[in-house]
């Protein structure tokens, strides 16, 4: 294989994420035709809703700040090779812990009550990720079975606290009982920017939250440690790397990110309580699975999750535009989303066939200048997209 077939197939790579979404918006003309209903006129909607205007961009960026706080918990998960799909219930747990400690705090200010709650987030989902990441660890247990099922304990849990010990007096005395929170103190609302009434720091947290996820994972030990565990157990027992605890570490730290998110959630929301619906997406919103895709879209890498989040968030933002546009039921838009799931997540690994490296082969009455193909060859050589340019594993 030539140096060119190489620079082929990693641009190949690099469009397979972009192509599955055009696959699955395709199939999605095709539904909206069946129900007789304007397809120009819906995807022009789908496009505007999400991109077209500075309200619909701030409710893209509001859309994506928890699938992209997810979507980071997932690829540090994924570097120690273990699957996070309790993004939903570690956000819960993370909304949960930030309510309770604003509702039995003193009003201290903004300046302390903000990372004060926020902290909380980040405990909240942190235990409830090290749990199953402790039962994989020690005893074996599969993550993917331990975390699902917790996300049925965290909604439960969210349940019953909403309904009973935190629930806003006023329900009690109006006799609603809607499962929801008082109002929690103004001194942890988080500040909105540019003067916006939706606006808040959120987005800006999460993009930071991305940014040091990659320092930790490629510019720190801890990271190397976790990427190790990861591609080889053996031979990272065998160089003294404590497997076990670099395994929780890493369902911790995913885990974190996911309550953070759950944070957010709260004290970001236009109510500025914590109120379910009694699912968890009530709460969530679905983030927790959508940031798994969203993760998928960014190639498992922190940074290029970041405009993967944004993406995917103005999908769903745009989806409902489209929605009241074409008057179709709510069901083909839910289908649109599971297509659009479906198609990335069955990418992925053509993708990564695509960036495995095959060897390359120069002819030896190449009259290219030596340099030029000296520059190819190091170029095919590159990290691929689940690696920053810069930050390859060791």
């Amino acid at each position: 294989m030539t140096i060119e077939d190489v620079r082929r197939r990693r641009l190949l790579a690099y469009s397979v994420p972009i192509l599955a979404v055009l696959g699955a918006l395709a199939i999605g003309a095709i539904m909206l035709i069946a129900l007789d209903a304007d397809v120009v006129k819906g995807f022009s909607r789908l496009f505007s809703g999400a991109f077209g205007s500075t309200d619909a961009l701030i409710e893209t960026a509001l859309k994506a700040t928890p699938l992209l706080f997810v979507g980071v918990g997932i690829t540090i998960a994924f570097r120690a090779n273990v699957i996070n799909i309790g993004g939903e219930g570690q956000m819960v747990a993370g909304g949960l812990l930030s309510t309770i400690v604003a509702l039995n705090s003193p009003d201290m200010g903004p300046f302390i009550m903000i990372p004060l709650v926020l902290l909380a987030g980040l405990a909240g989902g942190a235990i409830w990720g090290a749990i199953p990441g402790a039962l994989k660890a020690y005893y074996g247990v599969n993550e993917i079975l331990s975390t699902i099922m917790l996300n049925v304990v965290a909604v439960q849990l969210m349940n019953y606290l909403l309904r009973g010990p935190l629930i806003d007096p006023l329900e009690i005395e109006r006799g609603t009982r809607i499962p929801q929170t008082e109002r929690l103190v103004e001194s942890a609302d988080l500040p909105l920017l540019f003067g916006s009434g939706r606006l808040h720091i959120g987005p800006l947290i999460a993009v930071l939250a991305a940014i040091v996820a990659y320092i930790i994972l490629w510019r720190t030990p801890l990271g190397y440690r976790v990427r190790a565990v990861g591609q080889n157990v053996d031979a990272s027992r065998y160089a003294g790397i404590p497997v076990k605890r670099t395994i929780v570490l890493a369902l911790t730290m995913s885990g974190a990110l996911c309550g953070l998110a759950g944070a957010v959630l709260v004290f970001g929301s236009e109510g500025h309580r914590m109120v379910t619906d009694g699912s968890t997406a009530g709460f969530t919103g679905s983030a927790g699975f959508n940031g798994i895709v969203a993760a998928l879209f960014g190639g498992l890498h922190p940074l290029w999750t970041i405009p993967a989040s944004f993406l995917f968030g103005g999908l769903l933002v745009g989806g409902l535009a489209l929605q009241r546009a074409v008057q179709v039921p709510s069901a083909l838009i839910l289908a649109l989303n599971g297509l659009v799931v479906i198609f990335v997540v069955s990418a992925d690994r053509f993708r990564r066939r695509l960036l495995e490296r095959p060897p390359v082969v120069i002819e030896e009455n190449d009259d290219n200048n030596r340099n030029e193909v000296a520059t190819a060859a190091v170029a095919a050589a590159e990290p691929t997209s689940g690696d920053h340019p810069e930050g390859g594993d060791s």
